[in-house]
């Protein structure tokens, strides 16, 4: 059994700087403990995943460019979360609106290699199956 990611809950990636706050909008979605839970469809980039400071991974386009205008030297550029994929692999059993619920121990990956984690889901007392 996983703990659920809610609305408000803290992310983290590899490639990032500082954690960051996950937004789940509450349009037809089912909460727990007063929050919006998440499912694995809650993914995109600026809406739900926010930017995580600076980003150090050479892929990312402004970091490639910053660290060749510095001659090499590694300047993280600003993180700008590129997410192909939904969270993997969600809760086995526990659906919200007909898509597995996003528990705190699935991960997605952003398009310049960083893996995004959940730090902490923001539920404490719920648990899915």
């Amino acid at each position: 059994m996983g703990q659920p990611v809610v609305n408000g809950a803290q992310l983290q990636c590899s490639f990032g700087a500082a954690p960051s706050a996950f937004s789940v909008l509450p349009i037809g979605k089912v909460n727990m403990e007063n929050k919006p839970a998440a499912t694995i469809m809650d993914n995109k980039p600026f809406m739900n995943i926010k930017p995580f400071g600076v980003c150090m991974s050479l892929a990312n386009p402004i970091t490639a460019a910053q660290t060749a205008a510095a001659l090499g030297v590694l300047t993280p550029g600003t993180c700008t979360p590129v997410i192909p994929a939904p969270w993997v692999p969600g809760a086995m059993k526990t659906m919200i609106g007909n898509k597995p619920a996003l528990d705190a121990n699935s991960q997605c990956m952003c398009a310049y290699g960083g893996v995004i984690k959940v730090l902490f889901g923001g539920a404490v007392k719920e648990t899915l199956s």
